[in-house]
């Protein structure tokens, strides 16, 4: 689910040597290495709202300019970090990277470094460069340059020990939020001011970021803060993201003071849907259960049922109608259920970790539980 993202990324992201350690990311190279067996490098492009693939390669998340990596198949990796030289001192602790530079003189820079290791290095990233910047660095290799960022993110889909510990927590802050905003509402709080007992619950907890929307329409629309709403609203839907130490939970939940019946039927529809959520299920069949459920589906969901997360909100592969992809081992998916009708509106929705055999629910909705 995409929702509005901050202009400036201010919340803590500081690489964390006991969480994530450097061995970590070597390994995470040394994978994508196997997989391109040619390349004598990747050029690694992030900025503040696309560095999902930087993040997993450098521990590095731009919080204003881009930057780009320079990794080496054999040799240091170097960073450079928009934002001129200035900006060098508080880029240090993001990364394990020691080898630093303002991100300008671009062209000559990749030159050199493609001549110092071999020159065929790929790009990871390239659809999101501004088309300058993309120029510049094809000019400076002087040869037609391959994107391999899908073979990164399949690399991605697969979490480590460690990052589904982080997705854990994730997931674990994301339910201190929702929980905060469930007795907000409960105790007659407006919509703003329940939204925002929910967003200082993560920022309690040391969440980087928190996204949210919601609804004034009884969870017809979703929609951002765009002014204050002081009268309580019931039911009051709503959408939370929620990022801790770089990996991402969102989740949809109904916060009511009564029953909802059609929050009730969703959930017993997102059981269904996240007991086939097994390792080699089709996506798009898994898509096509939620939608042969026999409800009339919601629209925020009618296209898409969920897709796999991490570093990303929305990752590959997408639990979408026609998607032939397979639930993978070791993935992390949202799994989502809207329905509408005359008779009401609802969105619930779970994590789940899916493993060799079974899956591990990691969050769920209070209707789907």
């Amino acid at each position: 689910m995409l929702a509005m993202n901050p202009t400036l990324l201010v919340g803590p992201a500081d690489w964390n040597a006991a969480r994530m350690p450097k061995a970590e990311f070597v390994a995470r190279a040394g994978a994508l290495w196997r997989d391109l067996p040619s390349a004598t490098g990747v050029i690694v492009y992030g900025d503040r709202a696309n560095h999902a693939e930087l993040a997993y390669l450098t521990n590095f998340t731009p919080k204003l300019e881009a930057a780009l990596a320079l990794i080496p198949r054999d040799g240091t990796p170097q960073l450079l970090v928009g934002g001129g030289v200035n900006m060098l001192p508080a880029a240090r602790p993001l990364t394990f990277i020691e080898d630093l530079r303002p991100l300008r003189n671009v062209g000559k820079t990749v030159a050199e470094w493609a001549r110092a290791h071999g020159g065929a290095p790929v790009l990871i990233g390239s659809a999101f460069m501004p088309h300058g910047l993309h120029q510049e660095i094809a000019a400076a290799l002087a040869s037609a340059v391959t994107d391999k960022t899908a073979e990164l993110r399949r690399l991605m889909g697969r979490k480590s020990a460690r990052e589904l510990a982080l997705l854990r927590e994730a997931c674990a802050t994301l339910d201190a939020t929702v929980a905060a905003m469930r007795a907000a509402q409960g105790s007659g709080a407006g919509a703003t001011a329940a939204v925002l007992a929910g967003e200082q619950a993560a920022n309690r907890r040391g969440a980087q970021d928190i996204r949210t929307l919601f609804s004034l329409d009884g969870g017809r629309t979703l929609r951002p803060f765009e002014a204050l709403v002081e009268r309580a609203i019931d039911p009051l839907q709503v959408y939370v993201a929620v990022r801790q130490l770089g990996y991402w939970a969102e989740g949809f939940a109904v916060l009511a003071t009564s029953p909802q019946p059609c929050a009730e039927r969703a959930g017993n529809v997102l059981r269904g849907a996240v007991a086939r959520m097994q390792a080699g299920e089709r996506c798009g069949e898994i898509a096509g259960g939620v939608a042969q459920a026999g409800h009339p589906p919601h629209p925020v969901t009618a296209r898409l049922a969920g897709n796999a997360i991490g570093l990303a909100i929305e990752e590959h592969p997408l639990i979408a109608p026609g998607c032939e992809a397979r639930i993978e081992p070791g993935g992390v998916y949202g799994l989502r259920v809207g329905l509408s009708d005359e008779r009401g509106h609802a969105i619930v929705s779970a994590m789940v970790a899916v493993h060799g055999q079974g899956n591990e629910v990691l969050w769920s909705s209070p209707e789907a539980a």
